[in-house]
């Protein structure tokens, strides 16, 4: 499967097509719809959220509630688009229009890099689109590839485990009772103390005029052993995520399982030993890999986690060059949130739902959900009698 977005941040609409989705596969607007809405909440949202209600449109691939196999355009209008539509206007404007131009590059954000590569003096052009608002139509994107997880009993779930100084203590529950307790969290966090603590350190960085970063977790159970390969660098499972992970605004680190703590123990601590369960089916005694090795899953739950930096939008902006003037300034302020940690685990659940699915259709490929499933049936024989 692949997809492309397309689309600003105060533009008309976000746009996504995806392609490669088996055919005959059940496609709920409401559950897309769903995932949209759990992107939207959070305590320390800011009033981007007030004015957008965020609903897909299906305008291509979908009829009478299942794909048809071609590729599958989603629309998210943009309701702030009302108040932009001269600035951001495709058509040609007078000289004396208001543009809203951008010359002062915010610390931390694409605005210089961007303007340097395409050559673009007006710094909008390239904050529009690196935006996080992108994430909108991503969580549409990766809340079809839930429901093609969903058809495998393929569960994902994610949950916040730090907020700036605050960190989360380790809480064990399944995974649907994880997700219950996170969507009764107004910071999608397990631990209710540490939740409390996340929420009033949000607070004080907005009445600051500061923002915060933090960790989330993404879990994923179901999966069959061995999506993903060994053989070449670019199917490495592992990998794939990571750079999904990765590629989402603002995020700087990724790990997977016990990830950076595995250089402090010794190889004892660090690998997980084979068994067999009660059924007679190998697995693993621990699950310190996160449910991946050499590129694979190994059939245990798959754990990955990412760090979010502050968002660099401050309203009480760091220093920058003016790049009219080579003045200093400080750096303008585009409307932000003081934390989209607990917003961004939805956004993690969405894009490791794709490259989960995008893996599971890479395995048991097949042109409709029947001929996939089959494929995964005689797969999971073979497993189980090997």
């Amino acid at each position: 499967m692949r997809y492309l977005t397309a689309g600003e941040s105060h533009g008309p609409q976000l746009t996504a097509i995806i392609e490669g989705v088996p055919s005959n596969l059940p496609l709920s607007i409401e559950k897309i719809n769903e995932q949209l809405l759990r992107r939207m909440k959070g305590h320390g949202r800011g009033r981007r959220m007030q004015i957008e209600k965020d609903q897909v449109k299906i305008v291509a691939g979908v009829r009478h509630g299942k794909t048809t196999g071609a590729p599958i355009c989603l629309v998210v209008e943009n309701k702030d688009w009302t108040h932009w539509q001269t600035i951001m206007s495709p058509e040609p404007v007078d000289e004396g229009e208001d543009k809203r131009r951008v010359s002062r590059p915010r610390p931390g954000h694409a605005d210089l890099n961007g303007a340097l590569k395409y050559n673009q003096r007006d710094m909008r052009n390239i904050l529009e689109r690196s935006s996080a608002r992108e994430t909108a139509i991503r969580v549409a994107v990766g809340a079809v590839a839930r429901q093609l997880l969903e058809q495998f009993d393929i569960t994902v779930a994610g949950h916040v485990l730090r907020i700036g100084e605050v960190q989360a203590k380790p809480v064990d529950v399944s995974l649907e009772e994880m997700i219950r307790i996170t969507e009764e969290s107004p910071v999608r966090c397990l631990d209710a103390d540490a939740a409390k603590r996340m929420m009033d350190l949000i607070d004080k960085a907005k009445a600051d005029g500061d923002s915060l970063g933090g960790v989330v977790e993404v879990r994923a159970e179901g999966l069959p052993v061995g999506l993903g390969s060994h053989v070449q660098w670019d199917r490495k499972l592992d990998g794939r995520l990571a750079q999904a992970i990765m590629s989402i605004q603002a995020f700087k680190g990724v790990e997977i399982g016990i990830g950076f703590e595995a250089a402090a123990r010794p190889g004892s601590q660090v690998h997980d030993e084979i068994i067999l369960d009660e059924q007679g089916n190998y697995s693993r005694k621990t699950n310190r890999a996160g449910g991946l090795e050499g590129g694979m899953t190994t059939g245990m739950p798959v754990v990955v986690r990412g760090v979010m930096k502050p968002i660099p939008t401050l309203y009480k902006p760091l220093n920058s060059i003016d790049i009219d003037t080579k003045e200093p300034f400080a750096a303008s302020i585009e409307r932000s949130d003081s934390c989209a940690v607990p917003a961004a685990s939805v956004v993690a659940e969405a894009v490791v739902c794709w490259t989960l699915a995008d893996a599971l259709c890479e395995k048991f490929a097949g042109d409709s959900l029947e001929e996939m499933k089959a494929n995964y049936d005689k797969y999971n024989r073979h497993v189980e009698e090997f």
